[in-house]
């Protein structure tokens, strides 16, 4: 024989303890907290910057070309990460876009350092660090309208970049 199951205890329509996420009752969960550290995020900016920089330069030195999805890479991690850490202080756009400018310029400067070091049979660090006022020289000669394009292209992509982190 089968024992009768007894009712159940307490309102039927509750579908859960209060506070749990299934109860229609339960209060909401507090906002999450607003990010609003502009230190952070503008120290974060500038590692990034300096990362996604070597990293562009590492690309466009290996391929011996300049790729505008990179330079659009470059500037949209750096604006995102700045405005993550930061939160939405209307400086870290600004201040994103600038160092996205620099980094897209410093990548190039690492690119043409690994060219050249590749053709002359010397080391990066030689070139890059020893001759910088010559490939600084070399770059401005060289330099076209890509090249400006690309540094204009990782600025509106690190603004855009974050204003989308903060929504």
């Amino acid at each position: 024989m089968s024992q009768p199951v007894p009712p159940p205890s307490g309102n039927p329509y509750a579908q859960g303890t209060p506070g749990t996420p299934g109860n229609p009752f339960a209060p909401a969960p507090p906002p999450a907290p607003v990010r609003n550290n502009i230190g952070l995020g503008l120290i974060v900016a500038v590692v990034t910057a300096l990362v996604t920089a070597g990293a562009y330069g590492a690309l466009a030195g290996a391929i011996e070309a300049e790729v505008g999805y990179a330079a659009v890479a470059v500037g949209f991690l750096i604006g995102f990460a700045a405005a993550k850490t930061g939160g939405p202080n209307p400086v870290l756009p600004i201040v994103s876009a600038v160092l996205a400018v620099g980094a897209v310029y410093l990548g190039q400067l690492v690119g043409m350092a690994v060219i050249v070091a590749d053709e002359l049979g010397g080391s990066f660090t030689d070139v890059f660090f020893d001759q910088f006022s010559l490939l600084t020289e070399a770059w401005s000669e060289v330099a076209d309208g890509m090249s400006y394009l690309f540094l204009a292209i990782g600025a509106i992509t690190a603004f855009g970049g974050a204003k989308k982190a903060n929504g």
